[in-house]
């Protein structure tokens, strides 16, 4: 899916030109991965262009940049500010936003203290990640890469580094006829996709493992565990061996970039009844009410970028 320019990208502060956003070739985050980084939805209700948990997002970059020992001169305000500013000049929506926040150029090796920190934020049109087709469910295989192991890389934060992982499980899948792949944790239990948690249905309860499996803490998966169990769903985190995703009546992808997207197949097994079953239909329906402006939104998920920030931010209780 190409990139599809816009005119400013938020820079340390200020807004500049798109091809402006250059780095040198030997700044650190080329070299070494040393990058953490969100991906962010706006939409567009009838009321404006929304984004998407904006505060939780920020929220989670300054987290990964934490844990990566990043010190990073923006609140997670500022960011949100920077964030509804940028969107709003472009005067793009819908769109994906991308945080970024990374070590330039500076000094060769792999101690990163003394090579700068740039923040960058960037908007663009994007639409459907697994095409338009994925709202009625997608093949998926089992990847034969496992998912990154505890005390490694922290799969908590969301690094750059991390996603060359992610990589490797989403060329096989490609390779091999899918459209995409789940991955085990080293113990051999189901992780998550290359970019996206998994919820299985098996009679009437949501399963969907924890963050010990080298699950990211998902924003979106919170939101979906949220819609669940208002809808009067039982979810229960934990641990779920490979073979529950053959024996599952459903199985979906939730993510900023895939939404909520059934899964109608794995590893060539059909699932269920081989399309989107009921509890995914009610959830994913649900969910994209709310964020087209549909229903009401209950838990101030949704920034308005033409109202102040702190008038619709979310409450923050969770990541």
């Amino acid at each position: 899916m190409a990139i599809q320019k816009t005119e400013k990208i938020w820079h340390n502060g200020r807004l500049i030109s798109w091809d402006d956003a250059t780095l040198h070739v030997m700044s650190h985050v080329v070299n070494y991965g040393s990058s953490v980084f969100e991906g962010i939805r706006c939409y567009n209700p009838p009321s404006g262009p929304a984004i998407f948990r904006a505060q939780e997002h920020m929220q989670r970059l300054l987290d990964s940049a934490k844990v990566y020992r990043i010190d990073v001169d923006f609140s997670r305000d500022e960011l949100v500010t920077g964030m509804v500013e940028l969107v709003k000049h472009n005067g793009v929506a819908p769109c994906y936003i991308r945080p970024i926040v990374l070590r330039g150029y500076g000094e060769a090796g792999v101690n990163p203290f003394n090579s700068p920190t740039e923040v960058y934020i960037c908007n663009y049109p994007w639409g459907k990640y697994l095409g338009s087709d994925a709202e009625q469910g997608v093949d998926v295989c089992v990847s034969s890469w496992t998912r990154i192991a505890p005390n490694t890389l922290p799969a908590m934060a969301k690094s750059g580094a991390n996603y060359m992982n992610s990589q490797l499980i989403k060329m096989e899948a490609l390779a091999d006829g899918y459209a995409e792949a789940i991955a085990l944790d080293v113990a051999g239990n189901i992780s998550e996709g290359s970019g996206q948690n998994v919820f299985i249905v098996r009679e009437g309860v949501i399963h969907t493992p924890p963050v010990g499996n080298s699950v990211l803490w998902g924003i979106t998966r919170d939101s979906v565990m949220t819609i669940a169990r208002e809808m009067g769903f039982e979810v229960r985190e934990q641990t779920l061996p490979r073979e529950t995703l053959y024996i599952a009546d459903e199985v979906f992808f939730v993510g900023t970039a895939v939404e909520v997207t059934p899964i109608r197949s794995v590893d060539r097994i059909k699932v269920g009844r081989g399309r989107r079953g009921p509890v995914t239909e009610a959830i994913q329906q649900r969910f994209f009410q709310i964020v087209k402006g549909d229903a009401p939104d209950t838990h101030g998920w949704l920034q308005y970028v033409n109202t102040p920030a702190a008038a619709t931010s979310g409450s923050g209780k969770s990541r």
